[in-house]
């Protein structure tokens, strides 16, 4: 994995050895510490790309529909592809995917179905038939060390964020499958049971020296590596140790302790960012309609002309009788009070001429 074109000198080897037996790094870490970590997704649901230090790794989730395997006929299959390009190291060459990729992506394969991560049942459609298959294709952007640990974070960020299409099952037969557009049914997300964490260790000297998240430099140095998975619950997931000199149990157990904190605080960052992008993606959705404004609609006045006003008042004093109102007074007197025709007509006009458009609200 390292380039060709460079290798250590014999000072250089000498000087990070004798810095990690002081306990010291040549970037200024502790021994046990991780380089930044950061996480950013895409606009798509299912991409993530992860700087671990100047380490960058992009994640990307696909699935389709396809028949299941004979043996596992009512289950889905995940799948683990790696590609590394030229561009992230000159080491690595185009074409054919070479042993380091190989190993990385059986390394992250063995964590996430070995420990059945990834609920596999839920992706059955029709038993025997139709069956969900996930493919993770993992794009090396840039090579400065532990390339698994980054390349595993993108993984489980990816898995997290996508989203797959629903379909219903129907027919005559019952066997005719139907996948909805995600403008018609909103898609589904991934039944995730825990979050599994590769750690990797390299190991200096004798193996008594070990240090966590080995940069590029340290890799080029280093006498072996062993990757733990671990999820934060501090079930071991997977080990593998890559050849090497050899490492006492004590030593492996010291380091399971130590992958178990550190598999805890990477599974909090991924689930805290994870969630993050999941309500900005909400807010997104959210259809927000104008509210409704209240508009006037003016209406002219209605004027009557002085011989439509003279003619009613003729006819309502040759009809007395029309529309009295008679008011109680004192015992002798009676008070008759008359209403025109015409002031009740113009009342009735008056109230039609306003005119509102809106709510109650706007009255």
């Amino acid at each position: 994995m390292m380039d060709p074109r460079w290798r250590p000198t014999v000072n250089e080897r000498e000087f990070i050895e004798q810095a990690l037996q002081s306990d010291l790094r040549v970037d200024g870490r502790r021994p046990f510490d991780f380089r930044k970590l950061k996480i950013a997704f895409g606009r798509e649901d299912g991409s993530a790309e992860v700087e671990l230090g100047e380490t960058r790794v992009m994640g990307y989730v696909t699935a389709q529909l396809v028949q299941p395997y004979k043996d596992r006929p009512n289950e889905g299959t995940l799948a683990i592809f790696t590609e590394f390009s030229p561009m992230a190291d000159p080491a690595f060459e185009p074409g054919r995917p070479g042993e380091a990729a190989i190993e990385l992506g059986r390394v992250i394969d063995r964590g996430l179905r070995e420990s059945r991560a990834v609920d596999m049942e839920s992706l059955c459609v029709v038993a025997g038939k139709h069956v969900w298959s996930v493919r993770v294709d993992l794009h090396v952007l840039d090579n400065e060390g532990n390339l698994i640990d980054a390349a595993n974070i993108a993984a489980l960020a990816a898995l997290s964020t996508f989203r797959r299409p629903e379909c219903t099952v129907g027919g005559d037969d019952g066997q005719q499958v139907t996948v909805h557009d995600s403008e018609v049914r909103d898609p589904l997300p991934l039944t995730i049971h825990h979050l599994p964490i590769a750690v990797t260790f390299a190991y200096f000297g004798d193996g008594n020296i070990m240090v966590i998240d080995p940069t590029y430099k340290e890799e080029a140095v280093m006498g072996g590596r062993m990757t733990a998975t671990i999820n934060s619950n501090g079930d071991v997931c997977a080990i593998q140790k890559a050849g090497g000199e050899g490492v006492m149990s004590s030593v492996i157990m010291q380091c399971l302790r130590i992958a178990s904190v550190k598999a805890a605080d990477i599974t909090s960052k991924i689930k805290r960012e994870v969630d993050d992008y999941t309500t900005e993606k909400a807010l997104q959705k959210v259809k927000r309609t104008p509210a409704l404004v209240a508009k006037k609609v003016n209406v002219p006045d209605v004027t009557m002309k002085e011989s439509t006003h003279s003619a009613l008042e003729n006819q309502a004093s040759k009809a007395p009788n029309d529309g009295q109102q008679i008011s109680k007074g004192d015992d002798d007197h009676q008070n008759i009070k008359r209403i025109s025709p015409l002031t009740v007509d113009r009342t009735v006009k008056h109230k039609q001429t306003s005119t509102f458009v809106g709510g109650p609200s706007n009255w």
